[in-house]
């Protein structure tokens, strides 16, 4: 059996290797070996994205200890000094003296012998000096770039966009563990019912200021849960609900979700709805419609109908209805803090989506009937793909307005809903809502 560190340097190795997806790459390790336990999964996908998302803080202090620079060395022994260098500088409860033994161990392991002496060296310097930073005084961008292991480029993007004061808010909370959220099936259960049933296996919800949505605690895996396998609950993070919450949809209703996979909004929806009225979850992917529809059928959904179908052309269906979604592919930049490879994307190559935003943003418009509503939302904070859409839509489409809806108007500074990734909160987020006022 392998060990927790030797999966996530394998993972890490691979991640660097062919620019995968930290989630894929993990699952496929994890796969290779059934007989983990639960405990060991649990240290390997803390490795895994700690190391991700802290990767500019730790190379800064790896390199303070190295004669050449650290792009000389190889990809493995370098993972190895990573790894040992995020238990020893984030990861509390393992000692350091462990994180080094440890780290010496899988250099050996990985065929690296030669450099045991170096990782020992490296590591052993980084305990015994803590975490280093730059002088903010000399370069703040390099001081807030290694302080928050982020790009300097989408640093910048922050910057200019939000400020400063917002911008360390949301890198620090997107570096902090926050909570994991799911949504209350009242569909299926009550309160009571979901508490009772989750607390029996030793976990616990605590309800948050969203209305059907909870914190949930001390989970490993969520789908051994019978509150999770009686369709109690889905995983929804808060401000995704919030969202669907927004839409307003009501019972007999017609109501389009219109980039629905994995059906976490489309679940929501279906509740406010009583599961009463036509709702129709769409996804260009057959594969992704699936997911949707095994969603359902756990959660005892009866009033969805999944479309598979590209979002731009959906119209064309010749749909009519109350409430359109049009939550659109993004850069996602609202949620750094659980996909941490996002991170260190660049800015600029997402310099085409908004004419897809755009593009989808108004396919569901044309399926809204006059006094209905179109809600327009990201998991960005990028003002191209958020707000300057919204404006150009506004100035093409007379017939929509922004909504003076009293739930949105709570939720939105100015015209629209700009959410920042929180401690206890949800991702970063942005929401706009739209009324038709005339054919």
């Amino acid at each position: 059996m392998k060990s927790a560190r030797w999966i996530a340097a394998q993972t890490l190795i691979k991640i660097e290797k062919d620019a995968a997806f930290s989630s894929l790459a993990l699952n496929g390790e994890l796969k290779r070996e059934p007989g983990i336990s639960e405990k060991d999964a649990a240290l390997a996908t803390r490795l895994v994205y700690g190391v991700v998302e802290r990767k500019i803080t730790l190379d800064y202090n790896i390199e303070q200890y190295l004669k050449e620079p650290i792009r000389k060395l190889r990809p493995d022994v370098l993972v190895c000094i990573r790894i040992g260098a995020f238990q020893i500088l984030f990861a509390d409860r393992i000692p350091a003296r462990a994180a080094v033994n440890e780290s010496v161990n899988l250099v050996k392991t990985l065929g690296a012998s030669y450099a045991a002496g170096l990782v020992n060296a490296v590591l052993r310097k980084i305990a015994g000096q803590g975490l280093r930073l730059p002088a903010p005084e000399g370069n703040e961008l390099l001081y807030l770039s290694v302080k928050y292991s982020c790009p300097e480029k989408l640093l910048l993007h922050f910057l200019n966009h939000y400020g400063k004061e917002k911008t360390e808010a949301h890198l620090s909370a997107s570096l902090a563990e926050r909570p994991l959220f799911i949504r209350r099936n009242s569909l299926l259960c009550t309160d009571e019912m979901l508490r009772a049933e989750i607390e029996q296996e030793g976990a616990s919800v605590e309800l948050t200021a969203v209305d059907g949505c909870y914190a949930l605690n001390a989970v490993g895996n969520i789908t051994a849960l019978s509150a999770y396998r009686k369709g109690f609950f889905h995983v929804q993070d808060m401000s995704s609900q919030i969202d669907a919450m927004l839409l307003g949809a009501k019972p007999g209703q017609t109501v389009v979700d219109c980039c629905a996979a994995p059906g976490g909004k489309s679940f929501t929806l279906a509740q406010y709805m009583n599961n009463d009225g036509r709702l129709i979850s769409c996804d260009r992917y057959p594969k992704k419609t699936e997911l949707i529809k095994a969603g359902a059928k756990r959660l005892g959904i009866t009033n969805l109908s999944v479309l598979c179908a590209d979002a731009v052309q959906l119209w064309e269906n010749g749909i009519s209805a109350d409430a359109v979604l049009c939550d659109v592919p993004c850069s996602g930049f609202g949620v750094i803090g659980r996909k941490p490879e996002i991170r260190y994307k660049d800015p600029s190559q997402f310099s085409e989506l908004p004419e897809l935003q755009y593009a989808i943003l108004c396919s569901g418009a044309r399926m809204v009937k006059p006094g209905g509503a179109l809600v327009y939302s990201t998991c960005t904070l990028n003002s191209a793909e958020n707000e300057q859409v919204c404006e150009r839509f506004l100035k093409n489409h007379p017939a929509y307005i922004l909504s003076e809806d009293p739930v949105y108007k709570s939720f939105a500074e100015g015209d629209y809903m700009c959410m920042f990734a929180s401690p206890s909160g949800g991702d970063g987020f942005f929401a706009a809502k739209f009324e038709r006022t005339s054919p």
